[in-house]
């Protein structure tokens, strides 16, 4: 991520919470809070307006909900990063955020670290969700590939008995839904090392995305 403040258009139907965020994120001095919205189609003309490099937005709000908004945000702009926040973890609900064009993730009960942690890594381009809806959506995704494929179990898997202990280990963290500063943490790396780590590995299995990565790991049982 580099110096320039990131615009956040924050949205939300709870004033209370709506002010609790712009109090947290008021503290992080690489976030700026442009704006606020009580529902999608407010977001949406605010969106609009004000070009803002994230929108950070519940899913459920009257008049029109956060994943609408979010394929009406992505459709005009896909170049602004959207991220939903929210009580929700309905795998149906995730897989229409992501479906329009949703960034990240993220519940609303992450820590405020955790949560600063992880819109650095979407803002950089990387994915970001809470662990607790990654599983059923890496599980939802190997289905719907080997479903797409005609295949059953792993056999379309290279073999990992390739790869080393480290490389074994990012994936296995990329399952788990963790930042590369998470997994840099964990794994005593440096963010940028993870990143040409990753990289590598993507080239390598042919993958397109973290998700894809994280898919391979549960695929090839890397995940536990």
């Amino acid at each position: 991520m580099n110096d320039a403040v990131t615009r956040i258009l924050l949205v939300d139907d709870q004033v209370l919470y709506r002010e609790a965020m712009r109090g947290l994120i008021d503290r992080w001095s690489e976030f700026d809070v442009v704006a606020e919205a009580s529902d999608g189609d407010e977001a949406v003309s605010l969106a609009r307006e004000l070009y803002p490099d994230l929108v950070l937005m519940d899913v459920r709000m009257p008049r029109m909900d956060g994943v609408e908004a979010a394929r009406l945000i992505h459709d005009e702009a896909p170049e602004i990063a959207i991220v939903m926040l929210t009580v929700e973890s309905d795998k149906d609900i995730v897989f229409d955020s992501l479906g329009n064009g949703v960034r990240g993730y993220l519940l609303k009960d992450t820590p405020a670290r955790k949560l600063r942690d992880r819109l650095h890594s979407i803002i950089a381009g990387e994915m970001a969700l809470s662990e607790s809806v990654t599983g059923p959506v890496v599980d939802e995704f190997a289905r719907l590939r080997e479903a797409a494929g005609g295949n059953d179990g792993r056999g379309d898997v290279p073999s990992s008995e390739h790869l080393t202990d480290r490389e074994k280990d990012i994936l296995r963290l990329i399952a788990q839904g963790k930042s590369n500063e998470e997994i840099g943490a964990e794994l005593y790396l440096s963010v940028g090392t993870v990143k040409k780590q990753l990289s590598n590995l993507m080239l390598r299995l042919c993958l397109e995305n973290r998700v894809q990565a994280a898919v391979y790991a549960v695929k090839a049982g890397l995940d536990k």
